[in-house]
């Protein structure tokens, strides 16, 4: 189930959540200028790489090395991964999937927080998506890399702020695709649930294989960094609030829509 837009107006042009996205495509340029942002052709581009985001991503059994005083790392750096891993990607689908997805959702929460807020949050949801990662993965040492824990957040901020919205979704389903449009807390909820479906699956597969961990999605991220964006957009005080039909500032002012149906 792909978003294509949602109904939700705003009344801010969202440029931090532009510079958000503007900063992940600048770091998979620089990846592939490096030469790791793409599939790797030889065994030297592959140890490259993997060296690459073992620096910049957020590796689980580095804390561990961390913490216990081990000489090459430091509590400041495995933080500081937290940071970078979250605008790093593997390859141009993961990276555009991701900004797809923030484009549609990051806008509105921006709306919501103000331009000054709204990073602060973002970030906030990466690193505890990541730290969710960490603490379901202790003694993983596979880097943990992409936008999609703090993107997770958004839509669980979205979740509960626009409980009224809708958005229109393309769904294939049995070799007929089919646009609609859907109520965002169906969509947001149905992304939720598979994320905690895909969690317990590839749980149950790694305990039938008897391996202690595999790569691909950080599904705990992805739960960790919603349920995070929920808390968030409860604790954290927003410059407006919704009310039958329209937006009021703190002061009781009325605020107009920028658009009506444009995402």
């Amino acid at each position: 189930m792909l978003p294509l837009r949602d109904d939700q107006p705003r009344t801010l042009i969202p440029y931090v959540n532009w510079l958000i996205i503007a900063a992940n495509i600048g770091a998979y340029v620089f990846e592939v200028h490096s030469g790791v942002g793409l599939t790797p052709k030889s065994l030297d581009e592959y140890q490259s790489q993997m060296a690459f985001f073992n620096h910049y991503g957020a590796v689980p059994h580095n804390f561990q090395l961390a913490f216990s005083g081990t000489p090459g790392y430091s509590i400041a750096g495995v933080f500081g991964s937290m940071l970078s891993s979250i605008f790093l990607h593997g390859s141009p689908i993961h990276l555009i999937g991701n900004m797809w997805f923030l484009w549609i959702f990051g806008n509105k929460i921006e709306d919501h927080f103000g331009h000054a807020l709204y990073p602060f949050f973002y970030l906030l949801c990466g690193v505890v998506s990541s730290m969710a990662h960490i603490y379901a993965n202790p003694d993983s040492t596979l880097p943990a890399i992409g936008a999609s824990g703090a993107i997770a957040g958004v839509m669980g901020g979205y979740l509960l702020r626009y409980t009224q919205a809708k958005v229109q979704v393309f769904w294939w389903f049995f070799y007929r695709p089919s646009v609609f449009w859907i109520p965002a807390v169906a969509m947001l909820g149905y992304w939720f649930a598979l994320q905690l479906f895909s969690q317990v699956w590839s749980h149950w597969l790694l305990l039938q294989t008897q391996q202690h961990e595999s790569g691909g999605v950080a599904y705990w991220a992805h739960l960790g960094g919603f349920l995070s964006g929920m808390i968030l957009i409860k604790l954290i005080p927003g410059r407006t609030k919704y009310a039958h039909g329209g937006w009021i500032d703190k002061t009781g002012k009325e605020l107009l829509p920028k658009e009506s149906t444009k995402i």
